[in-house]
């Protein structure tokens, strides 16, 4: 029998929107089932703070979760523990406070003022943020392999043996990833690219549906090379 594997785009910290998919899931297959989060938890949304408190306490309470690393995981960490607010990945040359980053939605769920002077605010980000937000980030892996598929991020590159992909690549990856039409390995979910809707390409399946951009956030059933967007009325087929 074919294992169903659920996995939620990026949440971006909608936190009502994570509690809807979550409710979604439950609904399709049960509390469970094993769900991969495919990373960029925080920024541009409302509520980073209480999106790590779900995620953490559903996995303290043994939920069948995994949690990947996403850039803007990446980002927030950096500034927390250097006060980093560039990172050459970022082609615009935007920093994380810049409002289209979004570190400032995460940093004011956290109660502080963005408005501060970039050193004070990192001082008062590492009293405000829990320790145990910042272990967890900072514990998060990359990928997961689980059989036919490969759950991470951004991407891969194409040909480069999955213990030679950098972190740059699974959390940043972009091309020549999203143009490689050959099969790869396993069937590819990832997050990272904002698509107005999630999109199954065959090799590979798009599930950054936008919620950091105000768009629904998407949770996806999995089976083989099947996929389905889950819905309140239930399933609907993404088709490569």
């Amino acid at each position: 029998m074919t294992e169903t594997i659920y996995a939620i785009g990026d949440i971006h910290g909608q936190h009502e929107m994570l509690l809807d998919a979550l409710t979604r899931i439950e609904a399709d297959g049960g509390t469970t089932s094993p769900v991969v989060m495919l990373g960029d938890l925080v920024d541009r949304g409302p509520d980073s703070r209480a999106v790590l408190d779900t995620l953490i306490s559903g996995i303290e309470r043994g939920r069948n979760w995994t949690v990947l690393m996403g850039n803007h995981d990446r980002m927030f960490l950096d500034f927390l523990e250097t006060g980093a607010l560039e990172n050459p990945m970022v082609r615009s040359g935007l920093d994380w406070l810049d409002e289209r980053l979004g570190g400032v939605e995460t940093l004011a769920s956290y109660g502080l003022d963005p408005a501060m002077p970039a050193r004070r605010l990192q001082k008062a980000a590492q009293q405000a943020v829990p320790r145990e937000h910042k272990d967890f980030l900072a514990a998060r892996p990359f990928y997961l392999e689980r059989g036919p598929h490969l759950f991470v991020h951004a991407g891969i590159q194409p040909g480069v043996p999955l213990e030679a992909q950098s972190m740059d690549d699974l959390i940043w990856m972009r091309e020549p990833f999203l143009s490689y039409s050959e099969p790869f390995d396993w069937l590819v979910i990832h997050g990272h690219t904002a698509q107005k809707l999630p999109r199954h390409y065959g090799n590979r399946i798009n599930l950054d549906s936008g919620a950091g951009w105000g768009r629904p956030l998407t949770a996806a059933a999995i089976e083989g090379a099947r996929a389905w967007v889950l819905t309140d009325d239930g399933r609907v087929a993404l088709k490569p």
